[in-house]
């Protein structure tokens, strides 16, 4: 599957470059950015792939992160996917109803419900067709690749590493969302996506996955702010 580029913009040396493609899981066309710092104009280079949080779309940790500084340093090429197939030439009813579910919101999950099934297929597309255009079109070194992700993209980059360890070495999370089968964003979106069987969703609950990973052990770094912390520390200061 060939990849266009529709934009190239010089960064830290690099270039951060946004490509489109036509995706067999979601059926419909989807973007997805590449940091590549100046070191892959010579040689492949590990990459981070980082998957966003609730309403985000491929542009957000590009354009407010600031993370390409650092990984120009070290030589480290990052991947910013999109986070649903909606408004990217899809329809369905109801997919704009709320905005923690629908567009924006693909979770990370492989739908079986058969009105979001065809195209809400987002584990698929970052563990399967994405990883595989990234490593067959782009300088990457498949041995050195890893996921990250901030909140909804948190709980994705955790059931993706666990999953797939020899595909993403390790995992970074911020403020993720870890137990979504208790939680009323995860219950929202997975009773939607995967139905009223609640077995079925602990496939994609890092609590659950834990569990069943037994003396195997794991590079996961989880950062978790607390909201509430910001608040006290920050009236503290101003007084």
């Amino acid at each position: 599957m060939s990849i266009k580029e529709v934009s190239r913009n010089k960064c830290f040396g690099g270039h951060v470059v946004k490509y489109e493609h036509g995706s067999d899981e979601l059926n419909c066309n989807m973007k997805f950015n590449v940091f590549l710092p100046q070191q892959a104009t010579e040689t492949k280079v590990p990459a981070v792939f980082f998957l966003s949080g609730l309403t985000c779309t491929e542009d957000n940790f590009i354009h407010k992160s600031g993370a390409m500084a650092e990984a120009a340093k070290h030589g480290i090429a990052l991947i910013a996917p999109d986070t649903s197939p909606q408004k990217r030439g899809v329809s369905i009813e109801g997919d704009s109803d709320s905005w923690d579910f629908g567009t924006g919101a693909g979770f990370y999950v492989d739908a079986t419900e058969e009105k979001w099934s065809k195209h809400y297929r987002m584990y698929s597309y970052i563990v399967k067709e994405l990883y595989s255009i990234v490593m067959e079109q782009l300088p990457i070194d498949e041995s050195r690749v890893s996921v990250m992700g901030h909140s909804m993209g948190g709980h994705g980059a955790l059931t993706i590493h666990i999953k797939n360890p020899s595909k993403f070495k390790t995992a970074s999370a911020f403020s993720p969302i870890v137990n979504p089968i208790n939680c009323p964003w995860g219950q929202k979106a997975f009773s939607n996506y995967l139905g009223s069987d609640k077995e079925s969703w602990k496939q994609y609950d890092t609590v659950e996955l834990l569990k069943t990973c037994k003396n195997e052990r794991m590079d996961i770094l989880v950062d978790v702010v607390s909201t509430t912390l910001i608040f006290f520390f920050k009236e503290k200061v101003t007084k």
